[in-house]
């Protein structure tokens, strides 16, 4: 049987974790490209070498950075007033409601923590999923061939939208694959198979309060939790308490660094999130994300983000409406990723 870590590395070597979003095109965004292009000017004067690239940065010691270590710390005015104003005027032109909440994780000034709508309850689709990623990472701790196990199903067990899982009905795929599908593709079968080898809803909401998180709430399986009724708290989270909640798994100690690294590179090959916050962002930073949507034109983004040599940022973007029909609305959580992307240069 394999360790953990071989199998880690066997993925690795496989490509399937670290897979380039494939909408990540050199058009990625004109704003992006002026937020680098902003970003570099502002930086002229210091003494310091230019950003790596992605393989650079990840094969020349980048996991440290990666993992929230040794990352420069820099000194920013506090314009959160200003900022709020324009995540106001966002929300008023997109006749939704946004929340967001972002944190640079070397913490400490107000000016490293930006808030809107923060501590209100909003549907957290398929962003639950880095929570249940980080349930059965911390399950393989005590069940050391947990991530190896094959896990089989059938037809009867597929839900919508299941693009990996519906490719190995009968044959079944490895927990670790399963993640991987849950991440990287939101594949829905996927979330079910992990929710009920973790031994059901109960135990993802016990993980939960395990690493702090008081406002986490799983109700329903897939694809029932997506229906984000308004005033509905089933199924919901803050964007404050999921961005502390990913901030721990992926840049503190909520998981050993291995399962760290795992839960992490799964995030940066996600391929659901080229139009969201990974569009707003220069091409440069780093970024590892998880979507969500759903019914009333629920949009979710929750993402971690290396701005080159400087510290991460965590950004959790939620948004919903009012209408049951209404449009999944990328382009606010573009917009809203942008607006924090500027402050953060």
């Amino acid at each position: 049987m394999q360790s953990v870590g071989a199998e880690y590395e066997i993925l690795l070597t496989a490509g399937t974790i670290c897979a380039r979003d494939p909408t990540d095109t050199d058009n990625r965004s004109t704003h992006a490209a002026a937020l680098m292009a902003k970003r570099h000017a502002n930086n002229k004067d210091k003494t310091m070498t230019p950003s790596p690239n992605r393989r650079t940065l990840l094969i020349a010691g980048g996991l440290s950075t990666l993992l929230g270590g040794c990352a420069l710390v820099r000194e920013r005015k506090d314009n959160s007033a200003e900022i709020r104003q324009k995540l106001t005027e966002l929300e008023k032109q997109s006749g939704g409601r946004l929340g967001l909440m972002a944190i640079d994780n070397a913490g400490g000034a107000s000016s490293d923590r930006i808030g809107y709508r923060e501590t209100e309850r909003f549907p957290f689709c398929s962003t639950f999923k880095i929570v249940l990623v980080g349930a059965i990472l911390n399950r393989s701790l005590e069940d050391g061939t947990l991530l190896q196990r094959r896990v089989r199903y059938g037809a009867g067990d597929l839900v919508p939208y299941s693009p990996v899982t519906e490719k190995a009905v009968g044959a079944g795929m490895s927990v670790s694959g399963l993640c991987a599908a849950a991440l990287q593709y939101s594949d829905n079968t996927a979330g079910n198979l992990l929710i009920r080898e973790l031994g059901g809803i109960k135990m993802v909401n016990e993980y939960a309060r395990k690493i702090g998180d008081q406002s986490f709430r799983l109700d329903r399986m897939e694809t029932e939790l997506n229906s984000a009724v308004p005033g509905d708290e089933r199924d919901t989270t803050t964007p404050l308490a999921m961005a502390q909640t990913v901030q721990g798994l992926t840049l503190g100690e909520a998981l050993p660094e291995l399962q760290r690294r795992m839960l992490v590179d799964w995030m940066r090959g996600n391929t659901t999130g080229g139009t969201r916050i990974r569009s707003a962002m220069p091409r440069d930073w780093l970024v590892g994300d998880k979507t969500g949507g759903g019914d009333y034109g629920t949009t979710n983004d929750v993402a971690v983000i290396w701005p080159g040599s400087e510290s991460p940022v965590v950004l959790s973007i939620y948004f919903t409406q009012t209408a049951k029909d209404a449009p999944m609305r990328n382009d606010v959580v573009a917009a809203a990723a942008r607006i924090v992307a500027e402050h953060f240069i």
